[in-house]
């Protein structure tokens, strides 16, 4: 298992995530109901570590990431945009592997 971490969104909102293996940055977005602990993403995590750092965190409102108040979906978008920013500090532009509600998320990031 990999050490929790946290990144503060551009709301200020801390958004709890997970690095794991040693490459190119790779970020998992799990669906609408899942989290790192309940969902395909810690498993699969497990896999690709081998190849990629991996990084699974906990949406916006799930698990050990915070929640302000009043919801918009832009605010997940800057969730995943402070993720980006700090996979992307070790100097690689991460990859994005979407799941259900992820893809969306992801989409609308481009």
């Amino acid at each position: 298992m990999s050490e929790l971490d946290t990144v503060r969104s551009r709301d200020g909102t801390a958004i709890a995530f997970a690095r794991l293996g040693e490459g190119p940055p790779l970020i998992l977005v799990d669906g609408a109901l899942c989290h790192r602990g309940m969902g395909p993403s810690t498993p699969l995590a497990a896999l690709l570590a081998q190849g990629f750092t991996v990084f699974t965190y906990d949406r916006r409102g799930r698990s050990d990431s915070g929640d302000t108040a009043p919801y918009d979906v832009a605010r997940e978008i800057e969730d995943l945009q402070a993720l980006i920013e700090e996979a992307g500090a070790r100097g690689d532009a991460p990859r994005r592997r979407r799941h259900q509600a992820g893809a969306v998320r992801t989409a609308v990031h481009r």
